[in-house]
């Protein structure tokens, strides 16, 4: 397992970064190149499923959720282009499905699923690219993750929304940078800069739910992903390196409070309406 995002790089000097990935899977767990291959295809496909599936009459139990992607969708003249209307509203629909207890694939969380679905299905139909080059983003966000993982943390209890949406968002950005060809080097500066501009977001599910403000989050940790793409992609970098940047990461998760690390006691989950609904389910967690 990759243990800093150097060795990462390393590792992907002879050979493309997903593949290194998938090797260090295999070796990992003792399996054959197609048994991994097969799992990860296997994820794409949940994942394409997971929108298709997406039903806009569905309502969460509490209610919080249901109904927002296809509103979003249907939206005329997105101030954001068509594109990333996609984007958004794709997002939200995962969001919501995981809401209404809809099958979906933890990117690294259940209540990140939507991130790197709503940019990588998207940017498939607008790049005309293959199932196997999605799997090949898969691999690649894997990596980072495995590496966000090991030095800091995917868990909102942990490290906050920044360790969840803020994870995803940073995968996310890398995936989209070997979509488009970039370096090994460029996707660490994506994945970098996508955490960055998350550092510090609070976990605070209204109701200890993972709906507000967690839903819209995802659209949050989409874009970001993509804007951060695209700036590596031109060449951009924020300054410090992307294994510094997750072991920031990981101390300020240290550092939050614990009314702010998904106990539905800060932030959002404190305010008079964030209160009232949680009364409302009987007390919230």
């Amino acid at each position: 397992m990759f243990g800093s995002v150097q060795a990462l790089l390393s590792a992907s000097a002879d050979k493309p970064l997903w593949e290194a990935v998938l090797d260090d899977d295999c070796q990992d767990r003792d399996a054959p190149r197609e048994d991994s291959l097969s799992k990860m295809t296997v994820l794409w496909q949940t994942m394409k499923q997971s929108v298709l599936d997406y039903d806009p009459t569905r309502r969460s139990p509490c209610g919080l959720s249901g109904g927002q992607g296809a509103q979003m969708a249907a939206l005329d003249r997105s101030i954001c282009g068509p594109f990333i209307q996609e984007v958004i509203s794709t997002a939200l629909k995962l969001g919501e499905h995981n809401a209404c207890m809809g099958r979906i694939v933890a990117a690294p969380t259940a209540g990140a699923c939507g991130v790197l679905p709503a940019v990588l299905i998207p940017l498939q139909r607008k790049d005309r690219l293959s199932d196997e080059d999605m799997v090949k983003c898969l691999y690649v966000s894997a990596g980072f993750g495995q590496v966000i993982a090991a030095r800091a943390s995917i868990s909102g209890a942990e490290g906050g929304c920044q360790a969840e949406v803020g994870s995803a968002s940073g995968m996310a950005a890398a995936a989209l940078v070997h979509a488009r060809g970039g370096s090994g080097e460029q996707m660490a500066a994506a994945c970098a800069m996508a955490l960055q501009n998350v550092l510090g977001l609070v976990c605070d599910p209204v109701a200890g739910l993972v709906e507000v403000p967690c839903v819209k989050r995802n659209v949050m940790g989409a874009v970001n992903a993509l804007s951060c793409a695209d700036m590596a992609l031109a060449g951009l970098d924020g300054g410090i390196p992307c294994d510094e940047v997750i072991d920031a990461m990981g101390a300020v998760g240290r550092a939050m409070p614990t009314a702010l690390r998904e106990t539905g006691e800060g932030g959002l989950a404190a305010t008079p309406t964030g209160r009232k609904i949680a009364e409302g389910r009987g007390g919230g967690r």
